[in-house]
Order: structure tokens, then C-alpha cells, then sequence
């Protein structure tokens, strides 16, 4: 048997733009959440290594939380793992475009984690 807890996100008429775009402007957070938006779901420790983010896992579970309270990821504690996900339906409602332009900016463009 599997238990599942949400973990507490901003409702979506809290999410302000400056939370967003300042929670974008680290390059670590920024490239897992590039990474993410290529996957549907994932465990953090997969994220953190698909995203090539050579951090502690402190420092991780920071910008995990940054990321969260900003309104970026959802993140849902199924058993040990903790999965992530972009939740992309409520920034596109919230800010139409901004997800699309971060995410086509071109890497050289946005500096290294």
C-alpha cells in the first residue's frame, strides 16, 4: 500500500510574477526546471541528475522549495520519493507565454548552474 501526501502549493490566483521570474533567475533552478519540462513527472534525484546539477542534496531540496513556493513545481510525496512535476496549466493561465519563452531561450543565453 502506497501513501501519498501533497505537499503546500501557492493557489494559483497567488502566484505573482516577480516570485516566478526571481525563482527562474538561478541557473540551477532554471535548468531543472528545463529539464523537467521535458519529462512529465520525476523523482527529484532523477531530476537533479538529468539535469546535470553537480549540488548537494541540500542545496537541491533549497531549490526544490524556492521553485515550489514560487508556484513552479508541484511536488507530490508518493511513499519515499518525492515526484515533480512542472505545473505548467496554471503559470500558461497566470503568465501566457512566459513558460514557452523560458523554455525556448536558447542555453548559451542563460548562463551556467
Amino acid at each position: 500500500m502506497s501513501t501519498r501526501i501533497e505537499t503546500q502549493h501557492p493557489p494559483q490566483d497567488e502566484l505573482r510574477l516577480a516570485t516566478v521570474l526571481a525563482a527562474l533567475a538561478d541557473p540551477a533552478r532554471l535548468s531543472a526546471v528545463r529539464t523537467l519540462a521535458s519529462m512529465k513527472e520525476s523523482p527529484c534525484t532523477r531530476l537533479q541528475e538529468a539535469a546535470g546539477l553537480a549540488i548537494s542534496r541540500s542545496t537541491f531540496s533549497h531549490h526544490q522549495r524556492v521553485l515550489r513556493e514560487a508556484g513552479i513545481l508541484k511536488v507530490r510525496v508518493e511513499g519515499a520519493r518525492r515526484m515533480l512535476s512542472l505545473r505548467r496549466d496554471e503559470l500558461d493561465a497566470c503568465f501566457p507565454g512566459l513558460l514557452d519563452a523560458v523554455l525556448a531561450t536558447a542555453p548559451e543565453r542563460i548562463g551556467t548552474p
